[in-house]
């Protein structure tokens, strides 16, 4: 169900990206943030001609504590510039952004996920004591759009292998693992840390 509904030029401290919006023709869903409050909608960033193999590519999901709010509990704002910045060096890449806030639960549910945290649960038991999967992301919309954009094989960056399975089981070919990691500091190791132990993220 996924459609291209809009897109333009949008000039970046990375470079001159094309941003396009994609609407699913369902209603904003657990995950949604502003971003898709009335209709779902999910945004690809695309530098370059993304047509063909091997493709800079950053499958995200919206975080808005981080990346609005410049919270220091994750690392997703920087690793969301990282991406940016990768691919500007690069001139040519693709970050496909999800709205699906909290991996899938929502902002108002995240934040009652930080207050467990804050009584000594990790990322995951928060999620699990919530009654939601400890990841409920899924990544089909992502292979949608870069299948859209004609990007036939993608150098994913990211240390989530869930993200490799779930573009190659909607037919995205993954031709290279590129780590993503953008820093240790006192206020995400612990989160950072569940994410390797619990979800098998990428040391």
């Amino acid at each position: 169900m996924l459609s291209r509904y809009s897109e333009a030029r949008l000039p970046t401290p990375y470079g001159e990206f094309r941003v396009v919006v994609y609407r699913t023709g369902q209603r904003g869903n657990l995950g949604s943030t502003a971003v898709g409050i009335v209709d779902e909608e999910h945004v690809a960033m695309v530098l370059g001609d993304v047509r063909g193999d091997n493709v800079l590519t950053r499958v995200h999901s919206s975080c808005f504590t981080g990346e609005v709010l410049h919270s220091l509990r994750c690392d997703c704002g920087a690793q969301l510039d990282a991406a940016f910045e990768k691919i500007g060096r690069e001139g040519r890449g693709v970050v496909s952004y999800l709205v699906q806030e909290g991996r899938g639960i929502g902002l108002g549910n995240k934040i009652k996920a930080y207050a467990l945290q804050d009584h000594g649960k990790d990322t995951v038991e928060a999620n699990l004591e919530l009654g939601f999967e400890a990841d409920a992301r899924h990544y089909d919309l992502a292979a949608a759009m870069l299948s859209d954009l004609g990007v036939r094989s993608v150098r994913l960056m990211t240390n989530n292998p869930a993200k490799r399975r779930g573009l190659e089981e909607a037919g995205i070919v993954v031709a290279a693992l590129e780590a993503h990691h953008v820093g240790l500091t006192e206020h995400n190791a612990h989160y950072l840390e569940a994410k390797r132990e619990k979800m098998g993220h990428l040391p």
